[in-house]
Formats: structure tokens, sequence, C-alpha cells
């Protein structure tokens, strides 16, 4: 499987500025989200980067990438229609290739050496197939994310066959649909927000848009629950952690992963104690 090229969708209403946001990186480097996420797909080997973006936004994403700019392509959504909508208009920039797909509004952590994203492609080169990234997440957590149903692969701790997928689930419709055997209970394989997918996504992207309403909005979820029913297509629970920007306290997370990852981590510790040891006393003093 040959992955050089990655598409991040950053056209929608309510996060197109997050991208945009400036935070510390693990080397201790100020850096937009945009930036930081475009170099999660550089190490894993990817060479050129497509950009889904609203109307207007080129020139400030442009300048958010930094050094990264010449890697660029970009693809406007003129008109709201969905996430999958946005992922279909790099059609034309993946061909027939597979190719790695980031969203913008995530960050990533990695507990080992290789990157999140790297960890994705190296599987899907292995096995030869779409692989999206999941992480055991908490069912109180599922109105954020799309969730998988699946079995584990064979002598493979961290692999699964995905059989089902729902675009953010109730409690009770995944505890229907999308239990995993071996999972502790009140968790669920949601998505990590890194997917390795193959060109039948583009073709029934392609398909579903010409039956939908123009008005309608195109669901990426549905075309995977599709997929695995068409083509082996797995979920790997990636050695890392996500980091949602689109939640309360998201941003100050996710720098706070960033800072204690880095080559600051000392410094931050000593600065989180100190204001915890600050906020004790004053807390004190008012009994």
């Amino acid at each position: 499987m040959n992955l050089r090229k990655a598409v991040i969708t950053a056209a929608g209403i309510h996060q197109r500025a997050l991208p945009l946001q400036t935070f510390v990186d693990r080397d201790g480097i100020e850096k937009t989200a945009l930036q930081i996420i475009i170099e999660e797909a550089i190490s894993a080997g990817v060479e050129e980067v497509c950009l889904i973006i609203a109307p207007g936004d080129r020139a400030p994403y442009r300048q958010a990438t930094g050094r990264h700019a010449s890697r660029l392509h970009f693809v406007e959504q003129i008109s709201p229609r969905g996430y999958g909508h946005a992922l279909s208009l790099a059609r034309e920039f993946t061909g027939a290739e597979a190719f790695l797909h980031l969203i913008s509004d995530h960050l990533y952590i990695s507990k080992t050496a290789m990157r999140c994203a790297h960890q994705v492609v190296e599987r899907a080169r292995a096995e030869n197939c779409a692989v999206s990234a999941v992480q055991a997440t908490r069912e109180h957590m599922l109105p954020f994310y799309g969730t998988v149903g699946a079995r584990r692969v064979a002598r493979q701790m961290d692999l699964y066959e995905i059989e089902n997928v729902l675009e953010k689930p109730t409690p009770s419709e995944a505890e229907q649909k999308l239990i995993v055997p071996g999972l502790r209970a009140g968790y669920y394989l949601c998505f990590f927000g890194i997917h390795v997918l193959t060109p039948a996504v583009m073709t029934m992207l392609q398909e579903n848009l010409v039956h939908e309403a123009p008005h309608q909005g195109l669901s990426l979820t549905s075309v995977l629950a599709r997929l695995c029913t068409q083509e082996r297509y797995l979920a790997l629970e990636v050695q890392g952690m996500r980091h949602n920007l689109d939640v309360k306290y998201g941003l100050l997370l996710a720098q706070l992963a960033l800072a204690l990852d880095g080559a600051d981590r000392e410094n931050v510790l000593a600065s989180l104690v100190e204001l915890l040891a600050t906020r004790a006393r004053g807390g004190e003093k008012t009994r």
C-alpha cells in the first residue's frame, strides 16, 4: 500500500478557528494546531497534504502551516453539506491511491517513540487494507464520536475486525450493537481521528452524493459502515491519546498534555505544583 497523501478536513463552521490556535509543542516551540497536525502526517511518510477549508480561509490557513506550505493543496467546501461531502472534495487529489485522513480539531500524544499516525500507517501497510485508529472510551463520551462494533483479530491484542459503525450512538444503541468482546464494561471503541482509507471510500462517497438532496449532510460514517461489508476494514487501538480541542477545556488540556510530554515537562510540573499549593493555602486562609 503506497501512502503518500493525506487529507485534513477543516471546513466545519464551528471548528474553523481551532486549527489556527497556537500551542507550545513538545519541542518547546510555538506552533499552530494545524502545523502540529501536519507534522503528525509527515511523520508517517506523507509527502502532500490536501486541506478542505471553508471559503475565505486559504490565507490564514496557509500562514498557519509555517514551513510546510509547499506541501499543501487547498480545496474549498462552498456549501456546508457535511463531513462526508468535505472529504469527497479531495477525490481528485487522492485519485486511485489509499490516503491518510486526519481531522483538524484533535491533537495526538503517542505513548511510544512512533507517533500515532505513523502507527496507523504502518499497520495499514502490513495488513494492506483500510485501518481506523480507535480508543477505548467511556460511554458518556459517545455523543462526541463515531463508534465501531468489532471482534478482536486472532493473536492481536490491539487489532479488531470492524463489523459495524455508528455515528454518535446513544448508550442503549451502543449496548445493543457495538459491544466488543474483551473490552471492559462501560467502554466502547470510538474513533481516534486518524484513518487510512482506500479509494473505495471516495467511490462510495461520490455514489451517496448523487442520491442525497443538496440540503442534506453527507455522512462519512454511513460509508464506513458499508466499507466493512465490502472489504477488509480494521480498527487499531493506538498506543496514544487523542485530545479533542472542541470540548470544554479542550484547548487547555491539549496544551497541558503537550507540555507534560515535552522538553519543558519538569518546569511545567513545578509550576503546576506551585499553583496548587498556592490555591490550597488560599483556601485555608478563608476558613
